[in-house]
């Protein structure tokens, strides 16, 4: 599939802003891909469907998690951590899209987890470090992206929990093991 074939297929999902998000992640995780050596086709496919799901309604999202293989612990945390399980389930299921790697990629790029490929890193930082973020800290993590992906994988993780630790909310146990391993 080209890169504006999937666009067009995400663009009724998303709002304007959230489309040009998209489309920003899409060229980060490009650069990522090429800087890093993984298939810059999976790469795109994961980055461009990465939220997917992102304004989906929510109780659509809960029966998708309460029916599919998704952990039901899911439904303990936060909402906005579900978008990327489910839209790897109806990514597949609505849009045919049916590479694990992709589907990984995009089922992790916001909690991240402690044994991620590559390509998963890829869509992560891809989404935290994109040219319209504005997060503090992020052109350390920029600059550090361009030569150690790990490095910038752990910055991001560490930036995350540290802003949900400063709002009181949970840390989902899989981005702890990214940080645990990372560090």
């Amino acid at each position: 599939m080209k890169k504006r074939e999937a666009l067009n297929l995400v663009k009724p999902h998303l709002t304007e802003q959230r489309f040009l998000h998209t489309e920003r992640v899409t060229e980060t995780a490009l650069d990522l891909a090429a800087r890093f050596h993984v298939d810059a086709q999976k790469a795109m496919l994961g980055a461009v469907f990465h939220d997917y799901c992102k304004y989906r309604n929510l109780e659509e999202m809960k029966q998708v998690i309460l029916q599919s293989a998704l952990p039901d612990l899911l439904l303990e945390f936060h909402h906005e951590l579900w978008h990327g399980p489910v839209a790897s389930i109806l990514v597949k299921s609505e849009l045919g899209i049916d590479d694990d790697a992709v589907l990984s990629a995009i089922y992790w790029h916001t909690t991240g987890h402690a044994e991620m490929t590559t390509l998963e890193k890829i869509v992560y930082l891809a989404d935290y470090i994109e040219p319209g973020r504005e997060i503090p800290g992020i052109d350390k993590i920029r600059t550090i992206a361009k030569s150690d992906l790990d490095e910038a994988v752990f910055h991001a993780v560490r930036n995350q929990m540290l802003y949900l630790i400063g709002k009181s909310r949970k840390v989902y146990p899989e981005t702890l093991n990214l940080y645990n391993a990372l560090v």
